[in-house]
């Protein structure tokens, strides 16, 4: 090359020999165009390899400058650099000028000489490099020498990071009993360092507690699973510490730690399994339907759906529904139920198998598990004291109602049902007999008269009997009796009504004058018949007679014609009723049939004064005298 008086150019002279110095050449062109030509290598490199101070290569009006650098939190100030003018003869007429990105707080540069320093440390975190331009001016004309050109100071990376983990903290689960190489989580840590210089920025991972069962990847940061079949039941929870290193992990460097927490999820590995072999349990004889005889539990290892399991009885055919057994929901408990009532006196003891079977099974552990249990279930049945038990559930008796004083209706009967036959005592209950018409032997149940009955007052008695033991609880049940009280003729049978019969004075022979129907309180099985005729006389009455229809009615009819009130206005009619009892009972009534002067529509007036006198009796000419004298009385006395 030629020297510096010869070319043009600057020339660019570091303070210390640097193999990086080789990394980058940057072409300075007039005008400030930075040209980047990243690993330029040959004779300039050997040169600067082989200690050489002084670099430059002479252009027409241009340079070739060296990246300088600066290692980060390098002490300060230092000289980094110079920068010399081929026209600085050393006569000091060249005044160096720096500008640029840090110039003045950063970096400055002797103005007679071009040395360039660092006036503090640097972080090349905060900032990687400088851009800065360089002026060389002619004191004495104060012209540039050389058009401003361009150059960059880079700052050299070193290790003073640590290198931190993302996304803390870290938790992650996975199934129990899963295989070796179950991946559980991966993480991930970032080194500030430059990545593109040695090894400050590189990682790599290990671990620090957590070994036999977890390893890690030291590349990757994955953390696989290294001990097969971990068992939820046995241990729940771990703690994993990952170390990370930077220099990969050579002396000298950086790290740091974190903690995964790996919780195993529980899969259903577990059957169900009963502590006891036998279960025993007591139920009094009395209880009810639907009672809780007791409870049974099965324990399952597992957890929530994997833990759910279904209970059942195996009976044997006599006991296949005397109890159930119903899986509580809450608490997976088995609940036994009595499904029928129980008899101490018939059967004491019941003894039977019950089994547990998870709900869902997982086919995968079959080999390790069967998932069902059983065990055994005697139930004892407790002897009640129990109240006295009749013989029929309710009793029906029929009684004349002329029974004498004294007549046995029926009788009751009781028993105890218990080992130990006490002995029972009867009565009536008061209130379902307050005529008090009956009584009972209150030893043996037997139900007589105790007065006498009619049928048309009372013709059913609803009687509560009482059973009652003579022990001290006093136990006791009842029972209704129901007596009915059968029919006796003993009643006469009589007219429907009081009838006032008429005949108008133009009646014909063979007219309807009244049409008659009787009663009767008695009540006949077959039902009423009645016969109605005209009281014996020694001579047939020549004005009416009876004519039965067979039917329970009857009918008046007249025997002959031309009635006149003149002649006479009423005739008594005896009529006898009878009934077809045994024996027979019958009655008379005698009927008023009045002969009034019909309307011509055949109607016997039913007001006015001919009513009133058809009413007392007497014709209508004597009770117009009669009203005669009454008023003129009146008169007399009132004046």
């Amino acid at each position: 090359m030629g020297s510096a008086e010869e070319m043009h150019g600057w020339t660019v002279k570091m303070s210390m020999p640097s193999v990086l110095a080789m990394v980058t050449v940057f072409s300075m062109i007039p005008g400030g165009v930075l040209s980047d030509m990243r690993g330029t290598q040959g004779l300039e490199a050997q040169q600067l390899a082989q200690g050489s101070t002084q670099l430059h290569r002479r252009l027409k009006r241009g340079w070739i400058w060296k990246q300088l650098f600066v290692p980060e939190e390098d002490p300060t100030p230092r000289v980094i650099g110079q920068l010399k003018s081929d026209y600085d003869r050393g006569e000091f007429t060249i005044k160096y000028i720096l500008s640029g990105e840090g110039a003045g707080d950063v970096f400055e540069i002797d103005e007679y000489s071009g040395e360039i320093r660092a006036l503090k440390k640097l972080d090349r975190e905060e900032k990687a490099f400088y851009v800065l331009q360089a002026q060389a001016i002619n004191r004495r004309s104060n012209e540039p020498e050389e058009p401003q050109s361009e150059f960059i100071i880079k700052v050299q990376d070193i290790n003073d990071n640590v290198p931190q983990f993302l996304n803390e903290p870290y938790v992650s689960s996975i199934p129990e009993m899963c295989p070796t190489g179950t991946t559980v989580a991966q993480v991930t840590a970032t080194d500030a360092d430059d990545p593109m210089f040695g090894n400050n920025a590189k990682l790599i991972y290990s671990i620090l507690q957590g070994e036999p069962y977890f390893s890690v990847e030291p590349k990757t940061g994955i953390i696989l699973t290294s001990w097969p079949n971990m068992d939820r039941e046995a241990r729940e929870q771990y703690l994993v510490v990952v170390q990370v290193k930077d220099m990969l992990g050579l002396s000298g460097g950086y790290s740091s730690s974190t903690t995964v927490t790996v919780s195993l999820t529980d899969v259903n590995d577990n059957g169900p399994t009963f502590h006891h072999h036998l279960y025993t349990f007591a139920v009094p004889e009395n209880a009810a339907v639907g009672t809780t005889v007791g409870r049974i539990m099965a324990q399952d290892g597992d957890t929530g759906i994997n833990a759910r399991m279904t209970y059942s009885l195996e009976h044997d055919l006599e006991e296949s529904s005397t109890f159930v057994i119903k899986t509580d929901p809450v608490t997976q408990e088995g609940v036994v139920l009595l499904a029928k009532p129980l008899d101490y006196e018939t059967k004491r003891r019941f003894v039977m198998a019950a089994e547990a079977v998870n709900d869902h099974v997982d086919t995968r552990f079959l080999t390790l598990e069967e998932f069902t249990d059983r065990t055994t279930l005697k139930i004892v049945v407790e002897d009640v004291d129990e109240p006295p038990v009749f013989l029929s559930a309710v009793y029906e008796w029929k009684v004349p109602e002329n029974a004498a004083v004294g007549t046995v209706v029926g009788s009751v009967s009781g028993r105890d049902t218990d080992t130990v036959n006490n002995p029972i005592r009867y009565s009536i209950d008061k209130r379902s007999d307050n005529t008090k018409a009956f009584k009972i032997d209150p030893n043996n149940g037997t139900i007589t008269v105790a007065k006498a009955l009619d049928r048309e007052t009372t013709n059913w008695h609803n009687v509560t009997v009482e059973a009652k033991e003579t022990t001290q609880n006093h136990l006791s049940s009842s029972v209704v009796v129901f007596i009915k009280v059968l029919d006796i003729n003993d009643n006469v049978p009589r007219l429907a009504r009081d009838y006032q019969p008429y005949i108008c004075e133009g009646t014909q022979a063979g007219e309807l004058i009244q049409l008659l129907s009787a009663v009767d309180p008695d009540d006949p099985v077959e039902g009423h018949h009645f016969y109605f005729s005209m009281v014996a006389e020694k001579h047939i009455n020549p004005n009416f007679t009876i004519r039965d229809n067979q039917d329970n009615t009857a009918g008046i009819v007249a025997r002959r014609s031309t009635f006149t009130r003149k002649d006479r206005t009423q005739y008594l009619l005896p009529v006898v009723v009878t009934d077809s009892g045994s024996p027979a009972l019958s009655s008379t009534s005698t009927l008023t049939i009045s002969v009034c002067s019909c309307q011509p529509a055949g109607h016997c007036p039913t007001g006015g004064v001919e009513a009133l006198a058809l009413s007392m009796g007497v014709s209508l000419q004597t009770l117009l005298g009669l009203l005669i004298c009454l008023v003129t009385l009146t008169a007399d006395l009132l004046s």
